[in-house]
């Protein structure tokens, strides 16, 4: 009788567990650590980064795209200051995070070292070319700034009327902003053929009347940005005061704005309204501007998680959700093959992404390609300029011709 009584017991306790057990029971949970600007200089790039790569993580969950398994990544506010980046990463370690994600250039510089003696896959928002240079582990997204910036010089070249065009730099006062400078002047060593009047570090002016008028003066024609959106939408703002936008590129006496990707996108329209009419920009993302299959995706996701217009339709949103779908995708991978999810085992898998295993997140223009011998993810780049109001496409994705004659 006894025996009766405590089966009936235990099968009651068992039946009582499944109710109360967790949706992930038995499900293994994968730490990841992310560091960004949230608040502070540049956040204007990070807060809907962050907001892109939480709600990734999100929807990986409750859809259980990696089964019972789950993801936990930690996201918090570096204000765009390296050490406090680096306390954050040392920190990530001691959670026994498998892969990280940076954000600035500095920082990403500054651990490159650090990643290299933890032998963790790192992918940062940060796409400065340097941040390959003797490194095994940091994997850029998309196209560096350096690939994009030479594009859009081949695009000044091959879309002027006239003799040689001059071109000014417009750029952020930091590492991030002038990475690519050099390369540019090298394409132009290497038979591109454009002048580089200035390049000009800019600060935190309020009014840019004298730069451009400045730049007016030695017959510059085209200003290429590399910074972020705020100090362009001022530029482009004054600009379009004093008279000295063109209403057609390339307009003879009159200056043509173009720019690389955080310069760019849905947010900069916010910023600078009509002041931003006929601004040529390259990025490696889809906008919500044109409609198709990835950018319905994106808008659902943002809707999903009650996220605003404004972050809903930033190509740094997407961003964000894209580093947080390769990472899944590098996870799916591994566990599909057997694998235990180490920092190890997500480096071998970023590495074999490419070929016939080539990744397509629906993010993006082009697919995320890694290997040991090019860890930048998608190559191709996509012209946009804004037309009555918005960021429509220019041509087909392209790449940079010279590009791979200065590497």
């Amino acid at each position: 009788m006894k025996s009766k009584n405590l089966l009936t017991a235990l099968l009651i306790l068992v039946a009582m567990f499944a109710f109360t057990a967790p949706v992930n029971a038995g499900g293994k949970v994968y730490k990841i650590g992310m560091s960004l600007a949230i608040t502070g200089p540049t956040s204007d790039a990070g807060n809907p980064y962050s907001k892109g790569v939480e709600d990734y993580f999100k929807f990986v969950n409750e859809t259980k795209i990696l089964g019972n398994d789950t993801i936990d990544c930690t996201i918090r506010d570096d204000q765009y200051k390296t050490d406090v980046t680096k306390r954050n990463f040392e920190d990530f370690l001691d959670e026994g995070i498998v892969l990280y994600l940076n954000y600035s250039t500095g920082s990403t510089l500054g651990l490159k070292r650090d990643f290299e003696e933890e032998k963790i896959p790192v992918l940062p928002a940060s796409y400065h070319a340097g941040n390959l240079v003797n490194s095994n582990y940091i994997f850029l997204p998309v196209a560096s700034y350096s690939e994009q910036m030479v594009a859009l010089s081949e695009y000044v070249v091959k879309n002027h009327k006239g003799t040689k065009p001059k071109v000014a730099m417009f750029i952020h006062p930091s590492a991030f902003g002038r990475g690519p400078v050099a390369d540019t002047k090298k394409a132009v060593a290497a038979g591109l053929n454009m002048e580089i009047v200035e390049v000009v570090e800019h600060g935190k002016d309020l009014d840019y009347s004298a730069m451009l008028k400045r730049l007016m003066s030695k017959g510059v024609q085209y200003v290429i940005c590399h910074t972020v959106q705020s100090p362009v939408a001022t530029m482009l703002k004054d600009s379009a005061r004093l008279g000295l936008t063109a209403s057609t590129y390339g307009e003879k006496g009159k200056l043509t704005f173009l720019g690389a990707h955080y310069t760019g996108g849905n947010d900069l329209i916010a910023l600078a309204g009509d002041a931003c009419e006929g601004y040529v920009w390259s990025t490696s993302f889809n906008l919500t501007s044109e409609e198709n299959e990835g950018t319905t995706k994106q808008l659902a996701l943002a809707k999903r998680y009650n996220r605003d217009a404004k972050a809903a339709n930033s190509h740094n949103y997407a961003a964000g959700i894209m580093v947080a779908q390769v990472t899944t995708e590098a996870i799916r991978r591994a566990k599909a093959a057997g694998l235990d999810i180490t920092k190890a085992n997500l480096y071998n898998t970023l590495n074999k992404m490419n070929g016939k295993n080539a990744y397509y997140p629906y993010t993006t223009i082009g697919p995320v390609t890694f290997s040991k011998t090019d860890r930048s993810g998608v190559d191709m780049l996509q012209i946009y300029s804004v037309q009555n109001g918005a960021f429509k496409k220019v041509g087909e994705p392209i790449q940079s011709e010279y590009m791979k004659k200065i590497k």
